[in-house]
């Protein structure tokens, strides 16, 4: 199936603005300075690896020194008389050395894949909590494919780059300054020559950073849209089976595979020439400190101990450089990664609760819409001047046909959806002055879309009731007439209800949603075509339910079967999402207009007038 917002054009939710965003690397950075003590730790430990690491070398020097000049050698000079002194000296420095590297090298491990688990954790968890508090509207224009493409692999990458590529950069950087400094100071003409190929590399490393950046910025919103892709298809196999169109959505999914592989081929290509490049850099250094070094040892210029150092030192020095390139690899697929991850965390939020909590044994229910206009984003006014009251303890139906802003009506009230001019009240309190999650605890929603979570009966009951009591969940199965249904289940409310519920009927489900609605007891009941997927039997039953569930609460009843609002107290008739009718069922029959019009048609006796 086609995903609505359409696979190519889902664009990053942060808005674009004049002023140029930090780098990714800097904004992660801020994120990480709760684990500032972390960060610190971890890098002192790499340093310190790095820095034993390096010794071996200076060790077969010093050894070199000790067997060429014997007690003029360097270390005789700390009191070793002997050759042999000098060489058990040598013995157990090296021991230590070894020692300290294995220990610090186990350090800096456990500390940066600890701080990377940490890191991946608070930033899935800030990153779900922040989309939580997003507007409805946000989740209708983005696809769930790419959310969970930035919840889950984006995150991932970025845990992989701090569990390693962190700790490569601060060694590798060790390594150039300490080996550089070094090599100054002992033979500084031979050293420049181990300095040659190092602005090659860097320039050369910068230029394919640059050109990488975009091409894994391309992979990352390639890996989104195939993630869409496939979400959308599981979501809706149903369809493609019914209409067989298993070899169409093969087909859709391959060019999406297919635009993922070459996104990857092309960075992949880019990233493979680099270390080859690199090796003839570092074979000028090597050949050149092999040559001029050694002649200068033959002619005497240089120690025979130095030059050994000499050559053992410049592969530590420029062979590290060639894992620059996997290292910059993974450099730039992580921070494509923490720029999606970060413009989703710092994506505005709309809504925001009020100051005001609310007492939920207190609130009465009255809702009263004045003069409210709304209008979806880049579409027509829908509500213009919309007028309503809903009495405290009363039942108001709300018909229409499709479209003419029934269901805008609660998502309003909701705050789901942000009204632009006039007053929504709850008890006579604006709902923007409301805390948002007391709010909508004041109001139970069955909606036409019942979602069910995979889980058990009794949990999906009992949703968002904290500790909830199994009785209650019984009594509220038994008002919603689900009660003898699940009792011929195999677990009874232990039955597993499978993802989004799919093992139940959409009747059941709705059931089910219904008498979650109840076990909530808000003091404001709506029901959004909660009847729609029932058939008539249980509706008669659900309607006998009502009578006990909406006695002394405030109800809101959406419905285009007229018969589920015929009892109301007051039923709206809305039409462009303006009211052009209201009152009881029989005076809106005696009225003869849209509503008796809409009632004949259901009860089979005439047509809709053209």
């Amino acid at each position: 199936m086609r995903a609505s917002s359409g696979s190519k054009t889902v664009k990053d939710p942060t808005p674009k603005t004049r002023f140029e965003q930090p780098s990714p690397l800097r904004r992660l950075l801020v994120h990480l300075s709760p684990q500032r003590r972390l960060v610190l730790a971890a890098a002192a430990c790499s340093l310190l690896n790095k820095l034993f690491d390096l010794a071996p070398p200076a060790l077969i020097g010093l050894a070199v020194d000790v067997v060429v000049r014997g007690q003029q050698s360097l270390l005789a000079g700390f009191g070793l008389a002997t050759v042999a002194q000098q060489l058990w000296m040598l013995a157990l420095l090296t021991f230590v050395i070894w020692a300290a590297e294995s220990l610090f090298e186990y350090l800096y491990d456990v500390l940066w894949r600890n701080l990377a688990q940490i890191t991946q954790h608070r930033l899935r968890l800030e990153a779900y909590d922040h989309l939580q508090q997003l507007e409805l509207a946000f989740f209708e224009q983005d696809s769930s494919g790419r959310l969970m493409t930035v919840l889950n692999d984006d995150i991932n990458q970025l845990e992989r780059f701090l569990d390693r590529g962190a700790n490569q950069i601060l060694q590798l950087i060790t390594t150039v300054l300490v080996v550089g400094i070094g090599m100054a100071v002992v033979a500084p003409e031979v050293a420049m020559f181990a300095y040659l190929p190092i602005p090659v590399i860097l320039w050369g490393s910068l230029r394919f950073q640059r050109q990488l950046a975009p091409r894994y910025r391309e992979v990352r919103a390639c890996a989104g849209d195939l993630a869409s892709r496939l979400a959308n298809n599981l979501g809706g196999m149903l369809t493609i089976k019914s209409f067989t169109a298993e070899a169409l959505e093969l087909e859709q999914l391959s060019r999406e595979s297919q635009a993922y592989r070459s996104s990857n081929a092309r960075a992949i290509r880019l990233s493979a020439a680099f270390i080859p490049l690199i090796r003839f850099a570092i074979l000028f250094a090597f050949l050149s400190i092999l040559l001029v070094g050694g002649f200068q040892a033959l002619n005497g210029q240089l120690p025979v101990a130095t030059y050994s150092v000499m050559v053992f030192i410049t592969q530590r020095l420029l062979w590290p450089l060639t894992a620059l390139g996997r290292t910059l690899d993974e450099y730039q697929r992580s921070m494509a990664s923490a720029k999606r991850v970060l413009d989703l965390i710092d994506t505005p939020i709309t809504i925001r609760s009020g100051p005001t909590a609310l007492n939920l044994q207190l609130v009465r229910g009255e809702v009263r819409f004045e003069a409210v206009h709304f209008a979806y984003s880049q579409r027509l006014p829908l509500l213009q001047g919309f007028d309503l009251v809903v009495q405290a303890g009363s039942t108001v139906g709300i018909v229409g046909a499709t479209g003419s802003g029934k269901s805008t009506v609660v998502k309003l009230l909701l705050r789901l959806y942000e009204h632009q001019k006039g007053r929504i009240l709850l008890d006579g309190r604006p709902i923007e002055q409301l805390q948002l999650q007391d709010l909508r605890r004041a109001i139970a929603l069955v909606s036409q879309d019942v979602y069910l979570f995979h889980g058990t009966v009794a949990e999906n009951i009992a949703y968002g009731v904290s500790h909830p009591d199994r009785d209650a969940i019984q009594r509220a199965a038994q008002l919603a007439e689900v009660a003898g249904f699940i009792d011929t289940l195999p677990d009874g409310y232990d039955t597993l209800v499978g993802e989004r519920g799919q093992r139940l009927s959409g009747g059941q489900r709705q059931r089910i949603a219904l008498a979650r609605a109840i076990l909530k007891d808000a003091p404001v009941l709506v029901l959004d075509e909660a009847t729609a997927a029932v058939d008539n039997d249980t509706e008669a039953a659900i309607q006998r339910s009502l009578e006990q569930i909406t006695r002394d609460r405030t109800t809101v009843v959406i419905a285009h079967r007229l018969s589920t609002v015929r009892h109301a107290d007051r039923i709206v008739v809305m039409d462009s999402g303006r009211i052009v009718e209201q009152g009881t069922h029989e005076s809106l029959l005696n009225l003869g207009g849209v509503y008796a019009n809409l009632w004949r048609v259901q009860a089979g006796e005439g047509s809709i007038a053209s």
